[in-house]
């Protein structure tokens, strides 16, 4: 491998998806209740099951961002193997973690002999992950750091971001709606379907009367700016893989999807948005 690339776990890919493409993936600090654990992407601080049984029990939770000095460290670690890395941080609109890696690489190039180009992915949960696995397969083909990092800055505005959440008591909890829009809406069954803007930000877009609509809401999202029908597709649920299956089933219905991964949303994202979030993610003509 001509270059590391590094990232961290709100990234949510499995452990075996990171350890195949030799990724480095920092984990990421996270509380429930009064458990303080960092989030590695195996689970082996606490299981995603125990995570989700505990939100669903009423646990309130809270995250950290990838902090200077753990940037600082990851880079370190890779330096007897590379002198070229990328990181690919979440989302500036969501978190520091992407202001702290600039931080990071200059002091680390300043201190080594190292090149570190840091991408902004303005993405979250798999559609992070979608720009992660790509930029691993460019890498993988024999393209250069700046090649990758020039492809993927491309990548990151046509990297499609739709959820759907089954309880806006954690989206209110998190400041996406208000008190009275989360009281009502739970009331009628409506179901929020948001989106990933331009800027990084999660957005409220549409509403659906029921699960099931608000599911086939993202699948008509798809229809609509889908421009890399043969893959990657991620789907990323909070412990609801039946409808993630389901979803994934009207898709392969659609189109010839070659690259369609399953995977669980993790604390750091599944804290905010609460169990049976389903998120799709895929390249696009626009976010």
């Amino acid at each position: 491998m001509s270059f590391a690339i590094l990232t961290e776990s709100t990234c949510d890919l499995s452990a075996e998806q990171l350890d195949s493409r030799g990724i480095y993936c920092l984990p990421m600090d996270a509380t429930i209740g009064n458990t303080s654990y960092k989030h590695y992407p195996d689970g082996r601080e606490m299981s995603f099951e125990e995570f989700y049984r505990r939100l669903r029990a009423g646990e309130m939770t809270n995250t950290s961002a990838v902090n200077v000095g753990d940037w600082c460290a990851a880079i370190e670690a890779n330096l007897d193997k590379y002198t070229e890395m990328l990181i690919l941080a979440f989302s500036s609109g969501l978190s520091s973690t992407y202001q702290n890696a600039c931080l990071a690489a200059e002091d680390m190039m300043e201190k080594h002999d190292c090149r570190i180009v840091v991408i902004d992915t303005l993405a979250a949960s798999a559609g992070e992950g979608l720009i992660v696995i790509e930029a691993a397969r460019l890498r993988d083909e024999g393209k250069s750091l700046d090649e990758t990092a020039e492809y993927i800055r491309g990548l990151v505005p046509r990297t499609a971001h739709w959820f759907t959440v089954d309880d806006l008591h954690h989206l209110h909890r998190g400041g996406r709606v208000s008190a009275a829009t989360a009281i009502v809406g739970s009331a009628l069954g409506i179901k929020p379907v948001l989106h990933v803007d331009d800027e990084g930000h999660l957005i409220n877009v549409d509403k659906a009367r029921g699960r099931r609509k608000s599911i086939l809401a993202l699948l008509d999202h798809m229809k609509e700016t889908l421009t890399q029908p043969e893959g990657p597709v991620l789907i990323s649920h909070g412990d609801c893989l039946e409808d993630a299956e389901f979803l994934a089933g009207e898709i392969k219905k659609l189109w010839p999807v070659k690259d369609l991964y399953i995977n669980m949303i993790g604390p750091i994202i599944g804290g905010h948005s609460g169990p049976n979030t389903l998120a799709l993610f895929f390249v696009a003509d626009h976010k």
